[in-house]
């Protein structure tokens, strides 16, 4: 169960505070997260002439191993800034990718529009998976009652599953990402965790749902590993001067593209997931994290962000066009969505996960004994 007494206290770099409960700060009052910040621009971000020639030998390789096949790589989009900017930058190097797009059942008007102006504008071949909403309603409302703070895992799951998936249909060894370090950093993992743990995902499922998942995208353990070793994943962005200013310029100008507001808003739930329920029931508000990253590269001054941090998430009246809207569609009425807002709070570790299961020291002691015996066997069949 979440509890967390600290008193209060904000990051003297950023805007990440106490309301991360596993947050830590050196002697100056800078966070764990702006010190992972530094750590990961330096190991994983590329810039100026060396990110231009990694990124061009990288481009080089994609085109090289994908020259006889209809499609040389695979990229996701969904209507924001980060994926719509990898989609023009692939047209631009040259590469043919295949597009694609989860449809939860979720998306904004402005989103759908976003996705169907860049693929005409740029010719992309768009495939466009449409979830089986019965099932995924089922999931989504699995999480609500399973009252942790990460209800938006399995749409993540899905959106990764279905990527990993179609690359090896395809035969592509690609999957390009819009995920990036500068601008997608300080992440608490008290927050969210598990995006990749189908043995959370589904047990989860299993304790609230009521209906079986037939179709609904995913991998589990080994699946994903040996999709991982086959296919890789290239975080494009980090190989660029990336910046989410110029980045919206860019798709304004070339792609029709018009902003939606806030990082992820592209969703009506996730809208008002992070913007809504987050904050009211678990105390926990997703701009402090974006608004940290940009921070942290440059694109935002602290003074700017605790200003608006001081502003409701978004606007009153939109929250509760949205809540009446989910709640609707959730097949709910107004008295069980308070009955599950009012629920104890809990968290990744209050039900089964493979992140758990490899804390267990039987687990652990049988690891141990397997990487030996194949050292062993290795060893072996060498001599």
């Amino acid at each position: 169960m979440i509890n967390n007494n600290r008193q209060y206290q904000i990051c003297t770099r950023c805007v990440m505070d106490t309301t991360d409960p596993d947050i830590v700060f050196d002697e100056n009052g800078v966070c764990n997260h702006c010190h992972a910040y530094d750590m990961a621009v330096k190991t994983c971000v590329f810039t100026g002439q060396n990110g231009q020639k990694r990124l061009n030998d990288t481009i080089l390789q994609i085109k090289k191993e994908g020259k006889k096949r209809d499609y040389d790589c695979v990229i996701g989009v969904s209507g924001g800034v980060d994926s719509m900017y990898v989609a023009y930058k692939v047209k631009e190097y040259g590469l043919h990718p295949l597009v694609i797009h989860l449809d939860n059942g979720w998306n904004s008007e402005l989103a759908v529009n976003n996705i169907e102006q860049a693929i005409k504008i740029l010719d992309y071949e768009l495939y466009t998976h449409v979830i089986d909403w019965e099932e995924f309603k089922d999931l989504q409302k699995a999480f609500l009652y399973a009252s942790t703070p990460d209800s938006e895992i399995p749409s993540d799951h899905a959106i990764v599953s279905l990527m990993y998936e179609m690359a090896e249909k395809i035969g592509t060894n690609y999957i390009i990402a819009g995920a990036n370090y500068r601008t997608e950093s300080h992440l608490p993992s008290a927050w969210s965790q598990g995006h990749m743990d189908w043995r959370y995902i589904n047990s989860i499922h299993k304790q609230f749902g009521k209906m079986e998942l037939k179709t609904f995208p995913h991998l589990n353990i080994i699946r994903l590993k040996y999709l991982r070793r086959k296919i890789k994943w290239f975080s494009m962005l980090d190989y660029i001067d990336y910046e989410k200013k110029g980045a919206k310029e860019v798709l304004k100008r070339y792609l029709c593209w018009k902003d939606y507001g806030w990082k992820h808003h592209e969703s009506i739930y996730t809208r008002f997931y992070q913007g809504y329920i987050l904050p009211k029931k678990f105390g926990y508000d997703k701009r402090k994290t974006h608004y940290s990253s940009l921070i942290c590269s440059g694109e935002v001054t602290r003074s700017a962000a605790l200003q608006d941090l001081s502003n409701e998430p978004y606007p009153l009246n939109t929250q509760m066009e949205d809540k009446t809207y989910v709640i609707k569609k959730f097949n709910i009425d107004e008295k069980e969505f308070e009955r599950i807002m009012k629920l104890p709070k809990r968290s990744f570790w209050d039900y089964p996960s493979y992140a758990k299961l490899y804390k267990n020291p039987h687990i652990i002691e049988l690891i141990g004994l397997y990487r030996n015996f194949r050292r062993y066997a290795i060893k072996g069949s060498s001599d």
